[in-house]
This record gives structure tokens, sequence and C-alpha cells, in this order.
């Protein structure tokens, strides 16, 4: 049974509906002051506009601006104000051209301009408006959940430096619960050990906790255990120090897990139903034939860029390894000088890498340099959302200094991925092991909406020019 101090601190999911809701009334309400802008102009009344002239697909236009928001339902995101305005401005200008390009292709006189430019400018003002109103009341430390960690090892502080590194903050971190007693009384990661859990359901109740964040990755005592079994029927909310990891950053956190964890709980996850696979397959046909024509289209014009700035070829293939450790050829416009391996050795794209041509730059920001990718997606090579696919060479040195990084081998590779449009690329072995921590947590939990989420991402990612 919830606690009366505990009812208005919101969980992520509340917190994700709330923003859901606000965006659909400002949306309505946008709607309705397209209408009228239109009906002003055209000196008609709001019934005759109704009844005459209004498109069906008019009325859609405010659940098409939740899909483009897709990407501003990630709570840390919504609750800073530059990610905010960021992302709204790059949803109200992939509407746009999503308007402008079906408008330029459609029958004179049917599509109107007046409604949707007036829809466009009220629900981007409407819905920064709301979003500011959103992070100034509801990122208050009173609709913030109240935390407690038990157990104030390496798994615990981890966690504690993550939450402190996020703002703003998606919860108050209390301070740690330990057994041992000379952690009692000191700080670890600037919080508080303010006891051990012989006095957890005091302290529970004098610090309003609302959750505790189990993260002892020992065994575990029986007297912990009961405690922690009561503290839950009190209507405390527990959670596993990993699973806060993934709700937090959308990561896996490798360097935490035991050995065994990829046998005997990581390969049950990574198994998935037929119905998803059928449909996948489905989505990889129809966008691979969508990204094959778009490919024919501008063709010419990117292959006379490429060889008028540094010859040929103007298509560059390689051997990647795809799903199961299945090699395969991998084809992209060539972005780099032709001697970039004159050694014969692979090496991993850089920052501002001096091997890529100056058309290729521009490719690689735009990400046109992967469209070639498409004929690999048909040929089911590979698919339009999974792990980025590597050389072999590459794989074999990784997966001696990365743990688990083999396992990103059990789905297809993708044109675009879960890492891709939260990290972008690996320049590192460090970053490397973040890159496979979205993986991991890709692999454990795709279905088809979160494969529609990532393709809007990284419309987003295209639009942004945020390629390297």
């Amino acid at each position: 049974m919830e606690r009366e101090y505990s009812r208005w601190r919101l969980r992520p999911e509340e917190r994700r509906t709330i923003l859901v809701i606000g965006d659909f009334i400002v949306a309505l309400l946008a709607l309705v002051i397209a209408l009228v802008a239109w009906g002003q102009r055209d000196w008609l009344d709001f019934s005759q506009l109704l009844m005459q002239r209004i498109p069906r697909w008019f009325f859609l236009l405010p659940l098409g601006w939740l899909l483009l928001n897709i990407e501003m339902y990630d709570i840390r995101r919504a609750g800073r104000k530059d990610e905010t305005v960021k992302g709204i401005l790059i949803a109200a200008g992939v509407g746009l051209m999503l308007y402008l390009f079906v408008f330029f292709f459609s029958t004179p006189g049917d599509m109107p301009r007046v409604g949707v430019a007036v829809y466009i400018a009220a629900v981007t003002l409407l819905t920064l408006g709301w979003r500011f109103l959103y992070i100034r009341v509801f990122t208050a430390p009173e609709f913030l959940r109240r935390v407690l960690i038990v157990g104030a090892g390496v798994a615990g502080t981890t966690l504690a430096n993550v939450v402190n590194s996020i703002r703003p903050q998606p919860f108050q971190i209390i301070g740690f619960i330990d057994d041992d007693p000379e952690k009692v009384g000191t700080e670890i990661a600037g919080l508080p050990v303010i006891g051990d859990s012989s006095r957890l359901l005091e302290l529970i109740e004098k610090y309003q906790i609302t959750d505790l964040i189990f993260a002892i990755s020992g065994d575990l005592r029986p007297e912990t255990f009961r405690v922690l079994v009561d503290a839950q029927e009190r209507g405390v909310q527990i959670t596993t120090m990993i699973s806060a990891y993934e709700r937090l950053l959308g990561r896996v956190p490798i360097f935490l897990l035991p050995t065994e964890w990829i046998l005997r709980s990581f390969v049950d996850y990574a198994h998935t139903d037929s119905f998803y696979e059928m449909s996948k397959r489905i989505l990889d046909i129809l966008g691979g034939l969508v990204g094959t024509l778009i490919t024919l289209v501008l063709y010419p014009f990117i292959a006379l860029a490429i060889w008028l700035d540094s010859g040929s070829p103007v298509v560059f293939t390689q051997t990647r390894v795809g799903k199961n450790g299945k090699e395969y050829t991998i084809y992209k416009f060539r972005t780099m000088r032709q001697d970039a391996e004159k050694d014969g050795k692979a090496r991993v794209t850089v920052e501002n890498d001096e091997r890529i041509t100056r058309v290729g730059k521009i490719l690689r920001k735009s990400h046109l340099d992967e469209l070639p990718q498409f004929i690999n997606v048909l040929r089911g090579e590979m698919s339009l959302v999974g792990p980025r696919a590597e050389r072999l060479e590459l794989v074999q040195s990784l997966q001696k200094k990365v743990p688990f990084y083999r396992a990103r081998l059990l789905v297809k590779p993708g044109i675009t991925g879960w890492a891709q449009v939260n990290f972008g690329y690996a320049a590192t072995v460090e970053d490397t092991a973040i890159k496979l921590e979205y993986d991991l947590y890709y692999i454990m939990h795709r279905n088809l909406l979160l494969d529609l989420l990532i393709l809007l991402r990284t419309v987003g990612t295209v639009v942004g020019f945020k390629g390297q």
C-alpha cells in the first residue's frame, strides 16, 4: 500500500505519461488554432470549414507530432532545456520537410498550405511552452523519488556516480545502507552511509524513502533478505542495480556483471519470438526497397562528387562480420583516401580523421555514405536496425579487451542501431565498451517499437548532421 508522502513522487513511466498527455493536449490546441486561422483567411465560418474544406488526414496531425517527438520521451532529455529546444525544433523541421515533399508531388490545390503552416508554428511554440513548464514543475525535488542504495561497494558506488552525473537528477539518493561497520558513518561518492540493514525500516520512515536499489554483488544475508521483503510489503519499490543502470542509461553495465551472466541471463533475453523476426524481416525488405530506390536516385550526384574530389572507386567494399560470425561484403560510398590502410592494418575511425576526404566529410555527417548498405539489407546480410558491423580483425582484437564483446554477433548488424543513435563512433577501447553496453541493451530489449524508435531517432541524427 502506497504511503502518503510517496503519492506525488513520480516514477519514470508516470513522467513519460504526463509528457505524452501534455504534448497531445497542446497538439490538439494547435489544431484548433490552425483551423480558426485557416477559416478566417478564406472568410469561412468554423462549421463551413469543417464541412467543406478539411481533408481527413489534417486531423491526424497531432498524432504525427507525437511520433516526430518520440525521441523527446526520454526522461533524461526531457528534463533539460537545451535538449528540449533542439529536439522540438528538429521535429518541426522534419515535419516541414515531409510536408514539402508531399506538397510538391501532390495535385495542385490538394494540400492546404495555410493550415499546415499555422499548425507547425503553433504546435512548436505551444510544445516549447508546455515542456518548459514541465521542467520547472515536475523536476522539482517535491516530485522526485527518494532512494536508498543497499550496498556501498563497487556496484552501489558506480550507480551513485552515474546519478550524480545526470542533470537534472532522475531521483534523490539519500544515502547508502551497508552492513560493513567500517563504512557506516562515512561518505562514499559524496553520499553518507547512514546505517546497516538492521535499521532499514526505521530509516525508510525517517527519510521518507520511496525506493531501494539493491547493489550487493556477493551473497545476501538472510536477515537482509527478510528486511527487504518487509520494506516491499510496506510499499517501497525495490530495484536491482543492473535494472536501475539500464533504465537510467539505456545500457548494460558489462564491467559489473559476473562472467556466467552471458549464459545464465543474456542468452535467454536474446531470444525473440517468430512474429518479431518475421515482422522485422518484412520491415527490412520494405525499408531496403525504399532505401535502394533513394540510392539509385542519388547515385549519379554522389558518384560525380566523389570522382571529382578524389577519383575512383566510388563504391567501397569491405569484408565485415555478421550474425553468428558469418562474413559478408559490405557496400558503402567511399569517404576515405584510396591509401587509407596502405599497410593493410585495420584501424578504427577517429574524430577529425585525416584519411577522410572533403566530400567524405559531408557524406559521413549526413550518413549518405551508408546508402549502398540497403543492398546488404535486401540480401538478408544486414538489418535496418542492429549493432554496427565490424571487421574480423577488430572483432578478434576487441573481444580480448572488452567483456562479452562477441555477444553482439547474436543478431544481424544494422545500418543504424541503439548504440549509433546514443553514442556515435568509438575511437578507443573505452568508447567501444560503452557502445557494447548499448548494443547488449538493444539485444536484450529489442522489439518492433524499439526498432521504430531507433529509425525515427536516426532521421533526427541525419537532419542534425551528427555523423562522423
